[in-house]
């Protein structure tokens, strides 16, 4: 096997293990979920995890109680409150980011998405807003003391996708056959 086929393949199983490791952290944790009986997009939410490898217990309580023992601050709140390994997760916070947040197991309350954007997870539909997934490192930290842990913009894709090309510098020497103008 030639150095190059060799490294291709060593690439691939190392990759292949990141997303099993991925899977396994997901499939051997239990998430509690407060959450009111009558919302829907926190029922989504809850789907979302159960989709992404998670056993999920939902507890039909309302959440204010389970955010304030997990000690998030009402500047960081939304619908729902789950607890999972120690850490706090307050809202429409995407698996993606669990799953980093408890392999990269930082000192922290845990993971917010403030609110309830539209585009994050149970909250799908016509309309996705930009939203930042929020580290909360101290307890009852307000959201302007935050650290973004990962940041969500549908529109940064197509922005990056209809800017236009690059012009030629002034002044530099561009020896083309064609030019258009």
């Amino acid at each position: 096997m030639s150095k190059k086929v060799g490294g291709r393949f060593a690439s691939g199983m190392m990759a292949l293990g990141m997303l099993c490791a991925a899977a396994q952290v997901a499939a051997t944790t239990t998430v509690e979920v407060y959450k009111s009986p009558t919302c829907g997009c926190c029922a989504k939410w809850v789907d979302h995890m159960r989709d992404n490898g998670f056993t999920v217990n939902t507890h039909d309580v309302g959440n204010k109680e389970a955010r304030k023992k997990a000690g998030i601050s009402s500047t960081l709140g939304s619908c729902h409150t789950a607890l999972i390994n120690g850490y706090a997760i307050e809202g429409h916070v995407p698996a993606a980011d669990i799953i980093r947040l408890l392999k990269e197991k930082p000192k922290a309350v845990g993971l917010a998405v403030p609110d309830m954007p539209h585009g994050t997870p149970g909250m799908e539909g016509a309309r996705s807003d930009p939203y930042n997934v929020l580290l909360i490192k101290e307890r009852d930290e307000e959201r302007k003391d935050t650290t973004i842990y990962n940041r969500y913009d549908p529109y940064a894709k197509k922005a990056e996708q209809t800017q236009p090309a690059p012009q030629p510098d002034a002044g530099k020497d561009n020896n083309s056959v064609m030019r258009l103008k």
